[in-house]
């Protein structure tokens, strides 16, 4: 089975940047292989083109491709956290220098979109009791860092 790797592209030279950041967030994590430019290519000669790394032991490719393309929320990552406190971890670091958005995704400080969300999130939204996953929705829907008491709160519709 072939292996998918995601590649990302960064503009302004800031893949290797953005690798160490990453690996800084993620365990399991390290940058590998770094290519660089060549004469007579589209970057400047000596530059990072690429940089392999992974993140939770998964690869990842960076790209230093130039100003051609952006990051948009329509491709984002998902990253299911087993408690709070690694919600609170991963929306803390990637949001720092980013931007929050709605229901547990940020966008880091590369533009790169992800989705914060635990794993009882999933367990609450898909609870056979139609009623009680529909609270814990409607709670998800007006938070940003996704906050587990509160979601489990609104399911068993206990006062805040």
């Amino acid at each position: 089975m072939p292996t998918t790797v995601p590649c990302l592209w960064f503009d302004h030279g800031v893949a290797e940047q953005a690798a160490a950041f990453y690996v800084s967030v993620f365990p399991d994590s390290a940058v590998g292989t770094v290519t660089r430019y060549g004469p007579d290519t589209p970057g400047p000669e000596g530059g990072v083109m690429t940089v392999e790394f992974t993140l939770d032991g998964r690869p990842y490719t960076g790209l230093n491709g130039g100003d051609q393309f952006r990051f948009s929320e329509a491709v984002s990552f998902q990253i299911r956290c087993s408690g709070q406190e690694e919600v609170d971890h991963y929306w803390n670091a990637l949001s720092d220098g980013g931007q929050e958005g709605p229901c547990g995704w940020v966008t880091d400080r590369f533009g790169v979109s992800w989705q914060v969300d635990p794993v009882e999130l999933h367990e609450l939204i898909e609870d056979p009791d139609r009623e009680r996953a529909e609270r814990a929705v409607q709670a998800m829907l007006r938070m940003g860092r996704i906050d587990i008491a509160e979601l489990r709160r609104a399911a068993d519709a206990v006062p805040a």
